[in-house]
């Protein structure tokens, strides 16, 4: 059976200007890992990746660790790691910065990550194996989406044998799914499984507990997906009588409706 989330049908009001510069600058360094010798690869990994021993012993092997906090969020181990991260930024990522604003969403998304890669750390302190990869933040991200809008439908490729359809599927559903998932995966995974399932756990956690003190005031938690478009429009009815009274305003609420279905 193959389960893949592609997308959500949860217009945003504002651009996601930071998610796209996130998959761009994470994309364009693993494009840089690439072009690496096998040698220089490994020296790039280990110096901007996340030594747990080394973090919680405030100690280093080419950058100072709480440097490596930041750098390791942008690096990634292998082209799928590198797809996966960025589909689901890209699917969740732009409804939470609608719902924080820019500035708010890349200060979350780095407590968000930073969080996450102490989780890891405390788990396994005596661990030498580097961390890397966007996903602690991230799982902040999904965490906030389902505080935020826990009923928007996500489109999921359904695949079984030869059996192949798209379904529209709860997001409190798929993401409960990898939550749960991550708790399985930890507790039966060991430090050299190359998945720190404890930071996906920490970062989706921080981003929950985050998210209602990061949120903008407007923004209610646990809404449905696309009300945000109407939530400031109420229909008078007394005034429908006499149209050219509300003319204006009719007139606006059919933009606003077609404005969200062109999304």
């Amino acid at each position: 059976m193959f389960f893949f989330p592609f997308s959500d049908d949860n217009p945003t009001n504002s651009r996601p200007i930071i998610c796209y510069f996130l998959v761009g600058i994470c994309s364009f360094i693993f494009l840089w890992q690439s072009t690496l010798p096998q040698d220089l690869s490994n020296q790039a990994i280990y110096s901007f990746g996340v030594i747990p021993s080394s973090l919680l012993g405030n100690n280093y092997v080419y950058l100072p660790a709480s440097f490596t906090l930041i750098t390791s969020m942008f690096m990634h181990g292998g082209w799928m790691h590198l797809i996966g991260n960025m589909l689901y930024l890209w699917i969740f990522g732009d409804n939470v910065e609608d719902s924080l604003g820019s500035l708010k969403f890349i200060i979350f998304y780095i407590i968000c990550g930073t969080v996450a890669a102490f989780t890891q750390a405390i788990i396994d302190p005596n661990s030498n194996i580097p961390m890397i990869g966007a996903s602690g933040a991230i799982a902040g991200v999904l965490g906030a989406y389902l505080m935020l809008y826990p009923k928007a439908n996500v489109n999921v490729l359904f695949w079984i044998f030869i059996f192949i359809q798209v379904v529209k599927v709860p997001a409190f559903i798929i993401l409960g799914i990898w939550i749960v998932g991550q708790f399985f995966d930890a507790g039966g995974s060991s430090s050299s499984s190359g998945v720190a399932y404890f930071a996906h756990i920490g970062g989706f956690l921080t981003g929950m507990i985050l998210v209602p003190f990061f949120k903008k005031s407007e923004v209610k938690l646990f809404a449905d997906a696309n009300s945000k478009s109407f939530e400031n429009k109420t229909l008078n009815f007394d005034n429908i009588k006499n149209p050219n009274s509300n003319k204006n305003f009719m007139q606006d609420f059919i933009d606003d409706a077609e404005k969200r279905n062109r999304h």
